[in-house]
């Protein structure tokens, strides 16, 4: 398979799916779309293909991705009435990279590869930054045949790109991922509020930290949203919560405790019941600021 004619499609044209689709046609490749509601400007007035249904999509295209929102999302792209598997032909390549549950991805596996197709599951880590500078980490899970078949492709789309095992790893390789970025943004909260209301100037605080072991790229970018409070989103907390709500259902049905992930779970809960599904998932400092009665900006009191 070459890289240079290839007919892709691509399902869920949000966030992340749009960008990343404007990468595959700007890479010269022919694409055919389809996402629910309106498709953005940019792919409209590409020379990319609409279809009316993920079926048509698949009947047309030889490797079909999906970037949708949660498990149901993907099930209903790619098993519903006209979804993909009702278009596929022997041979073709489905890769699903949204953020889902590994246990289920398993079961998608099976289903597509019982009609003689491949299955990967490429979930990927970099938000929508990541998406439009096609920088993208890309935790793939799936046969390594299919893998480097679709490698140059997805080369187009991110920087870091590992095949961590069967279908369901790259799933829960992302699972993993999210536990590990939300601690991070819990940690950097608490110090920044810590040393706020201490006194301090949590800027500078934070410049120190930045030249030492507690250096992060959560400290870097997060840390500065939570001085500027800048939370228009690039990662939504709604987003993190599903992605959490795998972590502790996957971590329950291996009898795995997770205690800092589930802390971490209701502060994000915290910032959704105060309105926050759509904040930056950075944003979680407001639920540490709510308990203390304070706000990282204003004067300690005297």
């Amino acid at each position: 398979m070459t890289t240079t004619s290839l007919k892709i499609g691509f399902i869920g044209l949000g966030t992340m799916g749009a960008p990343m689709a404007q990468h595959l046609i700007q890479s010269g490749h022919q694409l055919f779309v389809h996402t629910r509601g309106r498709v953005p400007p940019a792919i409209a007035e590409s020379r990319a293909t609409q279809c009316v249904t993920a079926r048509g999509v698949a009947e047309r295209a030889d490797v079909i991705f999906t970037m949708v929102p949660d498990t149901p999302h993907v099930e209903a792209a790619l098993f519903g009435e006209t979804g993909v598997a009702a278009g596929l032909s022997k041979g073709k390549t489905v890769v699903d990279m949204s953020s889902i549950s590994p246990i289920a991805t398993k079961d998608f596996a099976q289903r597509i590869n019982a009609l003689c197709c491949d299955y990967l599951d490429a979930p990927v880590s970099g938000g929508e930054v990541g998406a439009k500078n096609a920088t993208l980490s890309i935790m793939v899970g799936g046969p390594d045949a299919a893998f480097e078949r679709v490698k140059p492709l997805f080369e187009l789309m991110g920087k870091n790109i590992t095949l961590v095992g069967g279908n369901g790893d790259g799933q829960t390789a992302k699972v993993a991922n999210q536990i590990i970025v939300a601690l991070n943004i819990e940690a950097v909260a608490e110090a920044l509020l810590f040393a706020a209301k201490a006194g301090a100037d949590p800027a500078r605080v934070r410049q120190a930290l930045m030249g030492g072991f507690a250096s992060s790229k959560i400290l870097e970018v997060h840390g500065e949203r939570m001085l500027r409070r800048t939370f228009d989103p690039g990662f939504r907390i709604e987003l993190h919560q599903k992605d959490l709500n795998l972590a502790l259902a996957s971590a329950r049905a291996l009898g795995v405790a997770l205690p800092n992930t589930a802390t971490a779970q209701e502060l994000f809960n915290t910032c959704v019941a105060h309105g926050g599904a759509g904040w930056d998932h950075s944003a979680l400092v407001r639920a540490l600021e709510a308990m203390a009665n304070f706000e990282i900006g204003q004067a300690p009191a005297r």
